[in-house]
């Protein structure tokens, strides 16, 4: 008898042919709540701009980065996801009457309450004023690398730091997941099923989301369908069986209901008879003018149990019909059973996609790098650590990407006031002996793109369609051994060799400030 798993999905990959095309026509995230999401913040955001309101340095300018420290999975790569969630939040972003009262009840250890009233009505009257520049979505990105820079109105800009890093990290966490489980599929598809393993509803609705972007086929989630226009397909479960005095009896009363629909699970019972009950009902099928998609395995020894039902299908007649596996799946067991040579033609992959197993998260980090008065200039700051990896990198950044031929060859990260020399000069953030002097001439492109301009939106974010093949033709960019699953190449990241002097020259007088020399 199968195993009956609790991952079992009631949703598989699209039919072949085409689904009618769906064009959504709604703002997320703020559909799913309200128009304003301004409270979606920590409070200590909310204690810092009172208190630079109230130290009278709300017109300090400040520059800040959203980046990452270490690719997730043990990877060579990330996937950069989520902005067009972060550019609605931050067109809408407003303090509405019911968001000021429940502040004006807020209160400190003294039982006093803890923002002033002009303070609520400063904020009241806040429009984002700021300037926000990211990578776009799609783009492969690397540690350290700046993801969004906004710089601005130093409250505006402490502000939406939690709510950028809160989209941006668990978007871009899954979409480089996607990317990996497509990778280890080899042209397969891949269907995402993991809202039911979720966090939450608005966690399934952005997993399906950025699972699409990351190459994806199709998802379960109906109404990511809806709201993305991304494919969605079903079928039935083990209870669809189990609610039958048969599984033959399941089958057809499936095949009569849905005849243009049909893939049968068939590890309800006993995987190989399963098989044999599909076959007869996929000729009873074609009889009557429709034909069987293929059959679902969700359990027991997959690469053996996939090389049976070919077996049986092949000699059934059903050359053609799919044979499709789910059950825990991830990249590392999909690149197994291909390697075991599995006769698998699609994967289902829920719970591990959708929740970034094993990673609980990317691990953004949205840090100040320089201020300035209204009119100067903008003055460098650093962050020192124990940790040199934790040691910020000051300036108002960019990321230059160098190419060769055909391959993306090194990422420079530099200071927008110190544009690089040629020929340019990289210096490794985490070992100065280590550099690198890119050719003359190379081929390059800046990866943060204007996306606000003070408050005002300047972008329009691309159809999924066209961020979804941003990622596919960005990792064909890179050479195999960043993309691999095991000890990946590091991919050449370093510092302009100017922003390299400033940051250690800021490093050391800081060290000598703080009596550390």
């Amino acid at each position: 008898m199968g195993e009956v798993t609790d991952d079992e999905p009631r949703d598989e990959l699209p039919p072949q042919r085409a689904q009618p095309s769906y064009t959504p026509a709604v703002r997320i995230p703020t559909e799913l709540y309200r128009p304003s999401l301004a409270l979606l913040t920590d409070l200590y955001q909310l204690t810092m701009a009172y208190a630079y309101w109230k130290s009278g340095m709300e017109e300090l300018q400040a520059a800040f980065h959203l980046f990452f420290r270490r690719n997730p999975f043990a990877g060579g790569f990330t996937i950069a996801c989520g902005l067009e969630y972060a550019i609605d939040l931050l067109e809408s972003l407003r303090f509405e009457a019911e968001d000021l009262a429940y502040l004006a009840e807020v209160r400190g250890s003294d039982g006093e309450k803890l923002f002033a009233a002009a303070f609520l009505d400063h904020l009241a009257s806040m429009r984002l004023a700021c300037d926000v520049d990211a990578v776009p979505e799609g783009t492969v990105v690397f540690p350290l690398e700046p993801l969004v820079r906004v710089t601005g109105p130093i409250v505006h800009a402490q502000l939406v730091e939690t709510p950028l890093l809160n989209l941006i990290n668990f978007q871009s966490l899954i979409a480089t997941k996607a990317a990996r489980v497509v990778s280890a599929a080899r042209g397969d598809p891949v269907l995402e099923f993991g809202l039911r393993r979720a966090q939450g509803f608005d966690g399934g609705l952005a997993a399906s989301r950025a699972a699409w972007v990351g190459g994806c086929a199709a998802t379960s989630n109906v109404m990511a369908g809806r709201l993305f226009g991304i494919p969605v397909s079903g079928t039935h479960g083990h209870s669809w069986v189990m609610a039958f005095d048969d599984e033959l009896s399941a089958f057809r009363a499936y095949a009569e209901a849905l005849p243009n629909n049909c893939t049968f699970l068939v590890d309800t019972y006993d995987t190989r008879e399963g098989v044999r009950h599909a076959i007869e009902v996929g000729r009873e099928l074609r009889a009557r003018g429709h034909e069987m998609l293929g059959v679902r395995l969700d359990s027991g020894d997959l690469a053996w149990l996939s090389s049976e039902a070919r077996k049986m299908l092949d000699e059934g007649g059903f050359e053609n019909a799919r044979i499709l596996v789910s059950n825990e799946l991830d990249e590392h067991l999909v690149a197994s059973l291909k390697e075991q040579g599995a006769a698998i033609s699609g994967w289902g992959v829920g719970t591990r996609l959708a929740t970034g197993h094993p990673d609980a998260a990317l691990g953004g980090v949205f840090k100040l790098t320089a201020v300035r008065r209204p009119g100067e200039a903008w003055r460098p700051k650093v962050k020192l650590s124990e940790q040199p990896i934790k040691t910020s990198i000051p300036g108002v950044l960019q990321t230059r990407r160098f190419f060769g031929d055909a391959e993306a060859v090194a990422d420079v990260i530099y200071d927008e006031g110190m544009p690089p020399a040629t020929p340019v000069t990289m210096v490794d953030p985490l070992d100065p002996t280590r550099r690198r002097t890119i050719p003359e001439g190379s081929a390059s492109r800046d990866l943060l793109v204007p996306i606000f301009r003070s408050g005002r939106r300047v972008y329009d974010p691309p159809p999924l369609l066209e961020v979804r093949k941003r990622v596919s033709d960005e990792l064909s960019r890179f050479h195999s051994g960043v993309k691999r699953f095991v000890n990946p190449h590091r991919f050449p990241v370093g510092l302009e060799r100017g922003l390299h002097d400033l940051r250690t020259r800021l490093i050391l007088e800081a060290r000598a400030g703080a009596g550390l020399s």
